[in-house]
């Protein structure tokens, strides 16, 4: 079906955009680069699968949050984020959010 993730400053209480998030799949015990993609001005990105159908394996997205503390100047312990999940069953949707602090973030997986 698909994979879809967004991003929401907890702190602020507001969407991050343009961060760079990349995804990657394992295969043969090495991940693969599938594609990448910015947030839009919601915080959203829906495109990172880049035309490749969505498989059963492990998925990693790799979000480059650096630079949106950097503009905010405000230090952060996280100059990035990676979170590796499972795609079990492919005919389903996996949205997957960050919410995120400078400090601390958390996932989980949404609808």
């Amino acid at each position: 079906m698909g994979l879809s993730t967004h991003i929401l400053d907890t702190h602020l209480g507001r969407p991050v955009a343009n961060v760079a998030i990349t995804l990657y799949q394992q295969r043969d015990g090495a991940w693969h680069k599938i594609g990448s993609a910015m947030t839009d001005s919601d915080g959203r990105c829906g495109t990172l699968l880049a035309g490749h159908a969505l498989a059963a394996a492990d998925y990693k997205l790799h979000f480059e949050t650096g630079p949106y503390f950097g503009g905010l100047q405000t230090r952060t312990l996280y100059p990035y984020v990676e979170i590796v999940f499972t795609v079990a069953d492919p005919d389903q949707h996996y949205h997957v959010p960050l919410l995120l602090s400078a400090n601390g973030y958390s996932t989980y997986r949404g609808s």
